[in-house]
């Protein structure tokens, strides 16, 4: 279960990739695949925490 949830938010942050990097290549900051990973990992992390948090929420 946990790694469906990981794939899911793997999705949304592809989904906004785009956007992201074009802000980023905006501000003058180069970004390749390579350097984005870890970025995606983290994001997997926090999203983690925050879905973790709201169904603490839910269930009160």
């Amino acid at each position: 279960m946990h790694e469906d949830k990981n794939m899911q938010f793997m999705q949304i942050a592809m989904k906004y990739l785009p956007e992201a990097k074009e802000k980023l290549d905006g501000a003058g900051v180069e970004l390749s695949m390579e350097m984005i990973q870890p970025f995606m990992e983290l994001f997997t992390k926090v999203m983690s925490e925050a879905y973790e948090l709201g169904k603490q929420d839910a269930t009160k």
